[in-house]
């Protein structure tokens, strides 16, 4: 079912039409009590009684408000005109708010791609863009989007890892944009038979779960250390090339192939060692 938009009455100018009506209303009456004129009387009760029951049409649209508007069950229109309004008496006024809100959801416990628990939790940015939808597709739209938000997060963690172990993987940790975007379209087809359209989602809280916290802490300590070794390691053995190929170039000595392994182990150990070194001076020969 898809939002019609349908017209109203400035709610103003009939309400000062329905208190004129009162003061002929009331009028009358006096004027039929003290005449005793039956008919006067009469006409005055049924102008009162008139005027009381299409008081009833009145009500009041609120900036960014809706109201959806129903005669016996049938959806007659949705009235979008802000201030006090009029329509049929009969019609059943609903008010929808079309104003942008947000939410976060709870922590929930989900296992990531890996298989690991993690505690994660979004903060979704939301709006009604079709209130005839929202009214009459779902019971409960507030919390049908409650509901499918905690589903999508579930969903979308399951998707990928907590952290990146190849090149080019895209993991919830480092990917944020990513998987914000994910989030987004999972959450829009979910939502999209309720008239809402999501404007932001982001995850707000993300961690291992308690029980494997600690463990992964190591974990990630142990690759930050094998990250940093490796390229110690490689910058080491690149300063070992440039001194043997700087040594021979200028010729500043000639060492045979134990004195080049000799002099490599010795500067990778200078040069990859955690601690300062203490140099040992040779006075002798070289041999």
């Amino acid at each position: 079912m898809k939002e019609n938009p349908f017209p109203s009455i400035p709610g103003i100018p009939v309400l000062l039409v329905l208190l004129a009506a009162f003061v002929v209303a009331l009028f009358a009456v006096i004027s039929g009590a003290t005449s005793a004129s039956p008919w006067i009387l009469v006409l005055g009760v049924l102008i009162g009684v008139a005027a009381f029951f299409l008081l009833f049409g009145l009500y009041m649209v609120e900036p960014n408000q809706a109201a959806v508007l129903n005669l016996f069950g049938k959806y007659v229109g949705t009235v979008k005109d802000g201030g006090l309004r009029w329509n049929n008496p009969f019609y059943a006024k609903k008010k929808v708010s079309l104003r942008v809100r947000n939410f976060e959801s709870s922590k929930l416990k989900v296992n990531e791609l890996d298989g690991s628990p993690i505690e994660i939790a979004a903060v979704i940015v939301w709006q009604v863009v079709d209130s005839a939808e929202a009214v009459y597709n779902v019971d409960d739209y507030e919390s049908f989007v409650h509901i499918q938000s905690e589903s999508a997060v579930r969903t979308m963690a399951t998707s990928y890892p907590y952290d990146q172990h190849e090149d080019g993987q895209l993991a919830l940790r480092s990917h944020a944009a990513e998987v914000s975007k994910h989030l987004m379209e999972e959450l829009q087809d979910r939502l999209a038979d309720a008239g809402v359209t999501v404007l932001d989602a982001r995850i707000s809280h993300l961690a291992y779960a308690p029980e494997i916290a600690q463990a992964m802490l190591q974990r990630q300590q142990a690759n930050a250390i094998i990250a940093a070794r490796t390229r110690i390691v490689a910058g080491a053995v690149g300063m070992v090339e440039m001194a043997l190929e700087a040594l021979q170039k200028n010729g500043v000595v000639h060492l045979d192939e134990e004195r080049k392994a000799q002099m490599v182990s010795n500067l990778l150990v200078v040069l990859c060692g955690e601690r300062s070194t203490q140099p040992v001076i040779n006075a002798g020969t070289l041999y």
